[in-house]
């Protein structure tokens, strides 16, 4: 990313390569950019302000309309984002959490807005949703909350997830499938993965939960794409389609990904796995199969 410190626009145009006027207007029409002011007056634009700028440009490159590619770099980067405070993170998941056990809906929104508005998709998704439902989970696990609680805060996650996500099959980036195998009932983190490799630009389709193989290979042959990842919770789910995955990989690159894959498993199926968290296996997912820069 290009790196620029409290510049005015001229030269804030030159380092980014966007014309003032086209910065201006999205700034006018998106709030794209938060330029500080000068003692004179003067608007100043920072490194933050290039980034949005980079998303943007991003963005449009795949084919998204002005509109919509504004709305995928302030979802990513959004005006005023601070540095994540791990404090601030660890109250916002005891008030979703608190939603939860009274099955608040509009309290697990505004806790969701609160964060996605301070510091963006990435730490929304892997500082409170994903540990509050893993908490939700192992608890319920232990026997408290109910069963009930567990499915009102699941449910009402996935839908605000598959909110995020409309439109993420458009444009003309690299394209990727997603789905859990056949017996994994869980896909929420599959979306979040989705919603972050969205914000680099890439398409997404996706199956959900429980699919089979041969659906997979369908839906790989109805619209080709870049790479197909799948997901588990269970090891032994995959170990069972074992033979139809390495045929799938024969069709289209195949990525496994989830808690039920380990390293072990991921040679023993000759399948490369994706590691990490999700932010960082959208990144690496994006760093080997992504568009690369055109030569000058």
């Amino acid at each position: 990313m290009v790196t620029v410190q409290a510049l005015r626009i001229g030269e804030f145009a030159r380092r980014v390569g966007v014309p003032a006027t086209s910065l201006r207007a999205w700034e006018r029409r998106y709030g794209l950019l938060a330029p500080a002011r000068s003692a004179g007056g003067f608007r100043l634009y920072g490194d933050a302000d290039a980034r949005r700028v980079e998303l943007m440009l991003r963005g449009l490159a795949q084919g998204l309309s002005a509109a919509e590619a504004a709305s995928a770099a302030l979802s990513a980067a959004p005006v005023g984002a601070a540095t994540a405070d791990t404090g601030d993170l660890a109250l916002a998941r005891e008030r979703l959490l608190a939603a939860f056990g009274g099955y608040d809906e509009g309290a697990v929104h505004a806790v969701i807005d609160d964060v996605l508005a301070a510091y963006g998709l990435e730490a929304c998704l892997t500082e409170l949703v994903l540990p509050a439902l893993r908490t939700v989970g192992a608890a319920w696990e232990g026997g408290a909350p109910t069963i009930g609680q567990e499915h009102f805060a699941s449910n009402l996650i996935r839908a605000r997830l598959m909110a995020l996500a409309r439109l993420w099959g458009r444009g003309s980036g690299p394209l990727a499938l997603l789905a859990c195998v056949p017996g994994e009932r869980h896909d929420i983190s599959l979306i979040a993965f989705g919603l972050v490799l969205r914000s680099y630009g890439w398409r997404i389709v996706f199956l959900g939960t429980d699919t089979p193989i041969d659906t997979v290979r369908q839906a790989v042959s109805a619209t080709g794409p870049t790479v197909c990842v799948l997901s588990a919770f269970a090891p032994a789910l995959l170990d069972a389609e074992g033979p139809a995955l390495r045929r799938l990989a024969r069709e289209t690159p195949v990525l496994l990904s989830g808690p039920g894959v380990s390293d072990e498993l991921s040679r023993r199926l000759r399948l490369q796995r994706l590691g990490g968290d999700l932010v960082v296996a959208a990144r690496e997912l994006d760093e080997l199969f992504g568009p690369r820069p055109q030569a000058a």
